[in-house]
C-alpha cells in the first residue's frame, strides 16, 4: 500500500510548484506488456494482478526555485501531460515510471539531461462551464489527445485504490547508463470522481502498447499548490540498494 500522504520530506528543493486542475486516466495492461517498456532493474507494480498506465494532463502552475514566493507575478504557468506506470526498485521502493511527457514549455527541457522523456508541443485546458477539456499535440511525432471530463462529488474517504493510483512520492529515470530518482514532497491529492465524455489518444500507441481495453478509471483533483521537487540523483546499484 502507497502511501496517502508524501512519504518524505524534500528539505532542500531543487523546483517547486502547483500542480492543478489534474485528471487522471488509467487502463489496467498485462505485466508483460509494461514490463517491456520498463529498464532493469525496476519491475512494474502490480494492483489487482495487473499494471497500470495514466494518462493525466494537469498545469504546471507558479513554477520557481526554492525561495522564491508563489505571489511572484509573471512565474511561468502552462499545460503538461505524462504518460506514466508504476514500477518498484530492488530496494523495495516505488515511484512513477514516465512513458512520455508532453509540454508546453521549454523550461522543463533540461530534465532530458537525466533521461525524462519530454517533448514540446502545443497543449491547451479549457474550462467550459461543468466540463473540463484538455488537448494537445506533439510537434515532432505527432502523437495528440483530447479529452473531456465532467468533475464529480469530492472523494470523502478514497479507497486503496484511488490511493495507488494517484499518490507517488519519486519518479524514476534513465540516463548515460545511470538510475536516477526524483523525490516530491506535496499535501495529499483532494480527489474526486469524474466522467469521461470525450477521450481520443495516441500517446500509448506511440510508446508501443497496444491499443487500451476496457473502461478507464478516472479521477479529477483541483490540484495541489505546495509541490516540492528535491535534486535528481544516481540511485545506488541494485545490490549496494538491497
Amino acid at each position: 500500500m502507497v502511501a496517502y500522504g508524501a512519504e518524505q520530506r524534500v528539505r532542500l528543493p531543487a523546483l517547486r510548484a502547483g500542480w492543478l486542475t489534474q485528471t487522471f486516466v488509467h487502463w489496467s495492461y498485462p505485466v508483460e506488456a509494461v514490463q517491456a517498456l520498463v529498464p532493469e532493474p525496476l519491475v512494474v507494480d502490480e494492483y489487482g494482478g495487473a499494471a497500470w498506465v495514466g494518462l493525466t494532463p494537469f498545469v504546471m502552475a507558479d513554477v520557481r526555485p526554492p525561495g522564491v514566493p508563489a505571489r511572484l507575478p509573471g512565474l511561468p504557468t502552462f499545460a503538461e501531460t505524462n504518460l506514466r506506470t508504476y514500477v518498484r526498485h530492488p530496494s523495495g521502493r516505488d515511484g512513477l515510471w514516465f512513458l512520455s511527457l508532453e509540454v508546453a514549455s521549454p523550461l522543463m527541457l533540461a530534465a532530458r539531461g537525466i533521461g525524462a522523456p519530454y517533448h514540446l508541443g502545443a497543449l491547451d485546458v479549457t474550462r467550459r462551464e461543468t466540463t473540463l477539456v484538455y488537448s494537445g499535440r506533439r510537434w515532432a511525432g505527432g502523437a495528440s489527445y483530447r479529452l473531456a471530463v465532467r468533475p464529480g462529488p469530492p472523494i470523502e474517504r478514497p479507497t486503496e485504490r484511488d490511493v495507488w493510483l494517484t499518490s507517488r512520492w519519486r519518479a524514476y529515470t534513465r540516463r548515460l547508463g545511470l538510475l536516477w530518482e526524483t523525490l516530491v514532497e506535496h499535501e495529499p491529492w483532494p480527489l474526486a470522481g469524474a466522467g469521461l465524455e470525450v477521450l481520443e489518444e495516441t500517446l500509448t500507441s506511440s510508446v508501443g502498447l497496444p491499443v487500451p481495453s476496457g473502461e478507464p478509471v478516472v479521477h479529477f483533483s483541483e490540484g495541489v499548490r505546495h509541490v516540492r521537487m528535491g535534486a535528481s540523483l544516481p540511485c545506488p546499484p541494485a545490490a549496494a540498494a538491497s
